[in-house]
């Protein structure tokens, strides 16, 4: 064969016998060479190539490949190659015969390479006969690939063969789409196809197949629906498609399925009635005598009229036990009472009060009040009888029953009846149950109900004796189900009636029962009235009821009660006695409220004793209180020496208070005191304030160059520079790089004006002044030495005046206070 080969590519270009003969002598000697055929066919094929196809050539060629195919009928490329050169000669009969035989010869795993050509081959004749015979061969083997033939039965017209393969490849549960369409998809399109040509498809029962995909399809009913109707209205059954409309409104459960077949519905009687209208003109009738339109336009407008029912009802089928959609179905049908009744009566037999979704008293409630606004009482009656004997969920619909059924009584002045009900309502059953255990119905819980009580009590309060309303309150305390306003409410009938003792009792009782915060209220109450009822008789009683009211009373809300204790100790006690109520009220009181208690204090013992007691309380404050509020009291109370005429002592409190102010922030109070010095200081004491002045300037930012010294140490620390150094050690950049860091700290403190706490926690801090100038000192040697300067510049003072402390208030800053 090489040999051969070699001398055909010698002669390619020679004359076309020359190259013909050669081959020919090359296959009478080696038949059984396939390359020697391929080359020779395609060699003759490309010879004839734009010829015309009547030419004798082409039968030449053809013969060639029939002389080949007797050796080489088992090689798929030369069947393929043959057929595909009959289909261009146009030669139909001969191309199907040859494919047929293509396929008996090669072996089935072979048959995908000549289906494809065959296929398109048929596709493409002018009768689709022939590829409908085809196509049915090609799905017994290829059944897979029935979608194809739907689609090209689909583009002939042959839609009721489409249908019926469409069917069985929606009933084969095994068949997984090529294009990769769900068997939900597929049934849609078979109903559609079906729906849409009612008088082509005749071999399938619509009807059935449709019905079928609604038990079978549950979530899309309403297009299956309008399918079947769009069937039956092409097969111009009018009055089966209304039919089946009515029937899919009556069964559809989902608000989309219903909006589908409720549009489809109303568009359908719409056309209906334009199709008639344009019958009728062209008739040329008159369209008022015209009694068909009439009913067409009736029964269009009754549809329109019956939406909100009809979508009612789905939500209802959707959830039966929807409260508040069966109250929606009796507004809809206000005005018609028989169909109000059947309403409610169907409601209340339907729903489960256990699977209900909202209140299902409120029906039973409402059905009893529609029976009594038209008068008919003794049926209310009988409504409300039968809502007492429905096992609710939940102990308050039934309290809630019992309440209306007792107001509906009240409301027709049958007081004595709506006793009689609510104390049968609270009546102790056979079976004593608790309130919240769901294991037992809620007829046995409900003498439990607060809101039952209530009713009673206020009941027996204006239609009941007084006997009778005590022993109900009582009755509430001992079920321990009592609020604190009941016991108010209790407490306040017994002081109406002048029982005050008793009253006093009942705020006890209902002391007992409950703990801070909720008791807030009662002994609020209980200390009013029983200083308004005895004053100052009983002062030992009601101290000891203060003290019972104080212990273990939340901060939250001891500053009422410790008010209310100080103004009795005021009116009717000793005024020392008083003072002592409010200092203990300023250790009490939450923090945020002791500066008010306070300021209480002070005015209260001024008012009493005089100024003078108040300084012993002014120190206390100064003390106790935070940094902005001490800072107040200081500038009171210097403000109350000054005036008293005590000018040392206001000045030992402004040196005092000034270690707590930093310059920067607190400027008001060094103006303060400065127009204190300059009413009634000197030169010597005015340079003593600017000096300390300066003295806490530099002792804050002392701490604000030592922080920026750590601050500097740890964000170079990666480099090695400045950590690797003692703070003694720094050298000359170092120390001008803490300088710039200090500088824009303090500019930026100055700038962002910090709150006073935050500057206070540096003053007030456990580390000395001495230990923070060390310390400043290894930061920052330079600014030590400048207060040395000054320090040195004012050589009058004492350095122990100088020196700021820590806040505490020692005897000798007040010049002997304890003397006066």
């Amino acid at each position: 064969v090489k040999c051969w080969m070699r001398y055909i590519e010698f002669k390619q270009n020679g004359p076309k016998y020359t190259l013909n003969m050669i081959y020919e002598r090359a296959l009478k000697e080696l038949p059984g060479s396939y390359k020697l055929w391929y080359n020779y066919l395609r060699e003759r094929r490309k010879q004839v190539k734009g010829k015309c196809i009547t030419e004798p050539a082409y039968e030449e060629v053809n013969n060639c490949h029939e002389r080949a195919l007797v050796f080489m009928h088992k090689m798929p490329r030369i069947w393929l190659d043959y057929c595909q050169f009959l289909v261009s000669q146009c030669k139909i009969t001969r191309s199907r015969r040859t494919f047929d035989r293509a396929l008996r010869a090669l072996p089935v795993t072979q048959h995908p390479r000549i289906w494809p050509l065959y296929l398109r081959f048929v596709r493409n004749l002018p009768l689709p006969e022939t590829a409908i015979r085809v196509y049915r061969r090609y799905l017994k083997l290829s059944p897979e690939n029935a979608e194809e033939y739907i689609d090209y039965l689909r583009t002939i017209g042959r839609l009721d063969e489409a249908a019926v393969r469409l069917a069985a490849v929606v009933n084969d549960e095994n068949f997984v789409s090529k294009e990769g369409k769900s068997n939900y998809q597929l049934w849609h399109e078979l109903c559609d196809l079906i729906s849409q040509n009612p008088d082509k498809v005749t071999s399938l029962n619509v009807g059935a197949i449709i019905r079928g995909g609604l038990t079978r399809f549950t979530d899309q009913l309403g297009k299956l629906w309008c399918s079947l109707a769009d069937y039956y209205i092409r097969s111009g059954h009018f009055e089966k498609a209304r039919d089946v409309y009515e029937e899919a409104i009556l069964t559809v459960v989902t608000v989309r399925d219903f909006t589908q077949v409720f549009d489809s519905y109303a568009q359908f009687e719409e056309s209906m009635i334009a199709a008639k209208m344009e019958t009728t003109a062209e008739m040329g009738q008159d369209e008022d005598d015209d009694i068909d339109l009439e009913l067409r336009l009736a029964r269009f407008e009754q549809l329109i009229a019956r939406r909100p029912l009809l979508l009612n009802s789905v939500l209802l089928r959707q959830n039966p036990h929807n409260v508040h959609e069966w109250h929606k179905r009796v507004k809809l049908y206000e005005g018609n009472p028989r169909q109000i009744i059947n309403t409610y009566t169907e409601a209340v037999q339907t729903i489960d009060p256990m699977k209900a979704t909202g209140k299902p008293h409120s029906l039973w409630v409402s059905f009893a009040k529609f029976y009594e606004e038209n008068e008919q009482l003794d049926d209310a009656r009988t409504i409300f009888e039968k809502a007492t004997k429905v096992n609710y969920k939940q102990v308050d619909d039934l309290a809630a029953v019992w309440c209306e059924y007792g107001e509906m009584e009240l409301r027709h002045e049958n007081y004595e009846q709506a006793l009689r009900i609510l104390r049968k309502a609270t009546a102790i059953p056979s079976k004593k149950a608790e309130y919240f255990d769901a294991s037992e119905p809620v007829q046995n819980r409900v003498y439990k109900s607060l809101k039952v009580w209530s009713m009673l009590a206020d009941m027996e309060e204006s239609l009941g004796t007084f006997q009778s309303t005590k022993a109900v309150y009582d009755r509430i305390i001992d079920l321990r189900i009592a609020t604190p306003q009941i016991i108010i409410n209790y407490a306040m009938f017994l002081e109406e009636h002048n029982y005050f003792e008793d009253s006093f009792k009942a705020y006890e009782r209902g002391i007992a029962l409950f703990k801070w915060p909720n008791v807030y209220d009662i002994w609020n109450t209980y200390l009013t009235k029983f200083i308004d009822r005895y004053g100052g008789k009983k002062l030992e009683r009601a101290r000891d009821l203060f003290e019972q009211a104080l212990d273990g009373c939340p901060a939250k809300f001891a500053k009422t009660i410790y008010l209310l204790y100080a103004k009795l100790e005021e009116e009717y006690g000793l005024a020392r006695h008083a003072m002592a109520v409010y200092e203990r009220a300023t250790q009490a009181v939450e923090t945020e409220e002791r500066h008010l208690m306070f300021n209480i204090y002070i005015k209260r013992a001024a008012e009493i004793y005089g100024v003078t007691y108040t300084r012993a309380i002014y120190q206390k404050a100064i003390e106790i209180l935070p940094d902005e509020h001490a800072r107040d009291m200081c500038l009171r109370f210097a403000d109350m020496e000054s005036k008293l005429g005590e000018i040392d002592r206001a000045r030992a409190i402004y040196s005092y208070c000034s270690q707590i102010c930093d310059p920067r922030v607190t400027a008001n109070f060094w103006q303060t005191w400065k127009e204190f010095e300059i009413r009634h200081g000197n030169e010597d004491t005015i340079r003593e304030m600017l000096r300390i002045k300066r003295s806490v300037q530099a002792t804050y930012n002392t701490q604000v160059n030592f922080m920026s010294s750590q601050m500097l140490k740890a964000t170079t620390s990666s480099t090695g520079t400045v950590s690797d150094l003692a703070p003694g050690q720094m050298g000359i950049d170092d120390m001008k790089m803490l300088e710039q860091k200090a500088q824009q700290l303090a500019a930026e403190a100055e700038q962002d004006k910090p709150k006073p706490k935050e500057k206070i926690l540096f003053v007030r801090s456990d580390t000395s002044r001495s230990e923070l100038a060390e310390l400043a000192k290894q930061a920052n040697p330079d600014e030590i030495d400048i207060d040395d300067d000054e320090d040195e510049d004012d050589e009058d003072q004492g350095p122990d005046e100088v020196q700021l402390e820590q806040k505490s208030v020692p005897t000798a800053v007040f010049g002997g206070l304890k003397d006066d």
